[in-house]
């Protein structure tokens, strides 16, 4: 099976991780990681987002060790547009988080229109935080946790509420 998905990764972290897994699970995972043009554009917040080259060469140590036990391949592919490869006709799946289904479904539309089956969707849910909250790249460049979702210390020093 071939499996597709996508997005900004920037940093990686273990919401990012448990995508990964899923579709090392199911197949030959294609990564669509945003591009310089587009990352911008498909944050919900305003915020740096490093480059592209950046991005790949991190997203790439991250999948060679999660794949690393397994028989599966991958591979790093530049998305320029939202709906990125996943309509194109040789993937199988599509390895969601929740916010990201709209998506999805669009991706199943216009490969619908394309004349292409549509795509099993698997939806992997958010994995939170040691408060409570999701993990998110936003959090952990604006300090309030690490890529495993560890709470850090507040900006006066004293460790973040729980």
């Amino acid at each position: 099976m071939k499996v597709a998905l996508g997005g900004t990764f920037d940093p990686v972290h273990d919401g990012h991780r448990a995508l990964f897994e899923r579709a090392f699970e199911l197949g030959d995972v294609t990564v669509g990681l945003t591009s310089d043009t587009l990352a911008p554009k498909t944050r919900n917040v305003d915020r740096y987002v490093r480059s592209f080259e950046e991005r790949k060469r991190d997203l790439k140590d991250e999948l060679a060790a999660l794949s690393a036990d397994t028989d599966r391949e991958f591979e790093v592919r530049e998305l320029t547009e939202p709906t990125g490869i996943a309509t194109e006709p040789q993937f199988d799946y599509l390895v969601v988080s929740p916010e990201t289904i709209d998506g999805a479904k669009k991706v199943n539309e216009i490969r619908e229109a394309r004349g292409h089956d549509p795509l099993e969707i698997e939806v992997v849910d958010h994995v939170l935080a040691e408060d409570g909250d999701i993990i998110s790249s936003t959090r952990i460049v604006n300090g309030e946790i690490d890529e495993h979702g560890n709470l850090t210390p507040g900006r006066d020093g004293r460790q973040a509420s729980r």
